[in-house]
């Protein structure tokens, strides 16, 4: 029926974002939701909650859940290029060792933040529909475990580490260091309790004898 002049027509029907979306706030929260719950769990009314957003406007924004998480990933992970001129402009690959389980120490252990490390805690549960979330989260620790190996690798050439030193081997003690400070982290572990932990781990670093 056509309304008549007195009935006024009825707002037009808004799609897409709202103009409040701010995206990158919005990825922040899913984030911290994908940090708290891990990937399978977090559901997609979960995240619209956490980010504030209608699930339309999730969709249009990051394409879908997968997509949105690899995106809070890349966000938590920083620029992959600034973390390997870290380790390779430090003082020497104990130093870059030190500072990524230091780091890793008082991230996991953050007030504002959830406990624990967001790769560790995303994909825990190890399903075969999160096996490429898998294979993303897991490139990300190998290529912090193949910058610090080439870090060890010059400390060797150069004298500072003895020749007998397994760079794969040191290296993936740090990764494995980190990541169990992330299972104590979100067992309720302090900071001053992971930060012992990275002292105690550091203490089997080699150090070469003088000749």
């Amino acid at each position: 029926m056509k309304p008549s002049s007195e009935q006024p027509l009825a707002p037009p029907r808004k799609t897409g974002r709202p103009r409040s979306f701010d995206r990158d706030a919005a990825l922040e929260q899913a984030m911290f939701a994908f940090w708290q719950h891990g990937y399978e769990t977090t559901s997609i009314a979960d995240l619209t909650a956490a980010m504030g957003v209608t699930a339309p406007s999730l969709y249009t924004a990051f394409g879908d859940k997968k997509r949105l998480f690899l995106e809070a990933v890349q966000l938590y992970a920083g620029d992959p290029q600034a973390m390997a001129d870290r380790i390779a402009d430090a003082t020497s690959a104990r130093d870059a060792a030190h500072d990524l389980l230091t780091s890793a120490a008082i991230g996991f252990t953050g007030e504002a933040t959830p406990k624990g490390c967001l790769l560790a805690s995303a994909t825990a549960s190890g399903s075969p529909d999160s096996a490429d979330v898998q294979r993303a989260v897991a490139a990300i620790r190998t290529a912090i475990a193949h910058h610090l190996q080439l870090r060890i690798e010059r400390d060797i050439a150069d004298g500072v580490l003895p020749q007998e030193a397994d760079p794969a081997t040191l290296s993936g003690l740090v990764i494995a260091v980190i990541q169990g400070l992330s299972v104590l982290a979100r067992d309720g572990a302090t900071r001053d309790t992971l930060l012992s932990i990275t002292t105690a781990a550091l203490a089997a670093w080699p150090i070469r004898c003088p000749s």
